[in-house]
């Protein structure tokens, strides 16, 4: 397994592997923004609407998160 070395904002964290965290903390943010924009707040929904696309950028696009069990990973070597 490769050494994990942070980035700026730490995206690529092994924290993030299970896709069940990587769509809730989209989900929120995204959400958060269109509650912004409702609430007449458009520098709050932009800015929380970045932070959507660039979750969605790393976790989705960017990084191949292996979420293979260590079992599996054996089994190759």
């Amino acid at each position: 397994m490769p050494e994990f070395r942070p980035t700026l904002w730490g995206l690529d964290s092994p924290f993030f592997a299970p896709l069940w965290r990587r769509v809730a903390i989209v989900v929120l943010a995204g959400g958060w923004a269109i509650v912004e924009l409702l609430g007449g707040s458009p520098f709050w929904a932009i800015l929380f609407g970045g932070i959507t696309a660039v979750c969605i950028w790393q976790f989705f696009i960017v990084h191949d998160y292996d979420t293979r069990p260590k079992d599996a990973e054996k089994e190759d070597e």
